[in-house]
């Protein structure tokens, strides 16, 4: 049987920089994955680009029980020393919008990055192998694949979460840590778009692929980042971000003209311009097709402006600046870009990611109750939980 010091259980962007770690502290390392090809959700994120961190990432971005859980690893390991190493291998970056660090080019360039560090440190990879069971082993551990079992003196759970499941997402991370006795905070889809039911998506269908700039927010909590309609429901980034916070039936509250007293302009276009349609007027705030359809939920698309109320124009006002709505679900894990929940954190050392009452097995990633917000920020915590593990195991 072969031995190990360190076999780590993922071959995505926290098991890949926990291994680079490990295996430069001279540790032998394996890394296992039943996918074919390693760093799957790397090559896919940011459009292909990879949004590999976010120069502003920071333990307030992301949520989790225990919100202090995260610090010490973002302290250690910051968004400039990721940068610092894609810099080494010459790979362009921009910055888009909100401290987000895309790639020039293909997000396989920040796999082959972590590959060849991987090489260069001495891990053994192996794909298409699949998890068989974890057990101790006197001192140490004894992992079965479907190839045969190995034997380590650490195992490092870096599995991620339910995401994605075409991908080959599964629950494995948690079916080990339950195993050992770790709690696991409830999981649910996040950075998802949200749905509407039926009724809803009927009169909202004339608006699938609009898309505009608006404050959503959910209790208090508010992003103020591009908003798409879709045929199922809704999308885009400020979506995608409150999603992580909204819970079933709770209200969703959108300005849709963030910075426009919507109210004032309609009156003021009433004295200025009063033969005009509601809709047109509208139309110079938001996109046509919107501004056609709350025209006609206002019963108002064969009128003048001449022929509006102060009462009609509060309420169509109060449908742009402050649209409130319930959510029926969302699209699920089938969309969702991470898993809000994980292995309870408690449990957990926030300095290696060791399992308190399990010495030898490490949780890192996605798995763990730490989420970030979109745009980055979840790579942050993959590179700085992996390199936290790497530097204990």
């Amino acid at each position: 049987m072969e031995d190990f010091d360190v076999v780590v259980l993922g071959a995505g962007a926290a098991g890949m920089m926990c291994a680079i770690e490990a295996g430069k502290r001279g540790r032998k390392v394996l890394v296992v994955d039943h996918a074919k090809a390693p760093g799957e959700k790397i090559r896919i994120s940011g459009g292909g680009r990879c949004n590999f961190t976010n120069v502003n990432a920071a333990p307030a971005n992301f949520l989790s029980a225990n919100p202090k859980f995260c610090v010490s690893a973002l302290r250690r390991y910051r968004p400039s020393d990721f940068i610092a190493l894609v810099q080494k291998y010459g790979v362009a970056f921009h910055e888009k919008t909100l401290g987000q660090l895309f790639c020039d080019g293909s997000a396989k360039q920040i796999i082959e990055m972590l590959l060849t560090e991987m090489d260069k440190a001495g891990v053994t990879l192996r794909l298409e192998t699949e998890v068989k069971g974890v057990a101790k082993d006197g001192e140490g551990w004894r992992v079965s694949f479907s190839n045969g079992p190995v034997s380590c003196r650490s195992v490092v759970v870096a599995t991620g979460g339910k995401s994605i499941p075409k991908m080959g997402a599964t629950g494995l991370g948690y079916e080990i840590a339950q195993q050992f006795g770790l709690n696991i905070v409830e999981t649910r889809p996040a950075l998802v778009p949200l749905t509407f039911e039926v009724k809803t998506l009927e009169r909202l269908a004339p608006l699938s692929g609009v898309a505009l700039d608006a404050v959503v927010a959910s209790g208090k909590t508010r992003f103020a980042e591009a908003m798409l309609f879709t045929h199922r429901g809704l999308s885009g980034p400020s979506i995608l971000q409150i999603s992580s916070y909204w819970r079933e039936g709770g209200e969703i509250s959108v300005d849709m003209a963030p910075g426009t007293d919507v109210f004032a302009v309609l009156k003021t276009a009433r004295t200025a311009t009063p033969k005009r349609a509601l809709a047109t007027v509208l139309g110079e705030i938001l996109p046509k097709r919107l501004a056609q359809l709350i025209a006609e939920d206002a019963d108002a698309a064969a009128l003048n402006m001449a022929d509006l109320s102060d009462v009609r124009l509060r309420a169509v006002a109060a449908t742009v600046n402050a649209w409130t709505f319930k959510p029926v679900g969302s699209e699920g894990y089938r969309t969702a870009e991470v898993t809000l929940g994980g292995v309870d954190t408690d449990g957990l050392d926030s300095r290696s990611m060791e399992a308190k009452a399990v010495p030898g097995l490490y949780f890192i990633g996605e798995v763990v109750d730490v989420t970030g917000w979109l745009g980055g920020y979840n790579f942050q915590w993959a590179w700085a939980s992996g390199w936290c593990a790497g530097q204990a195991v």
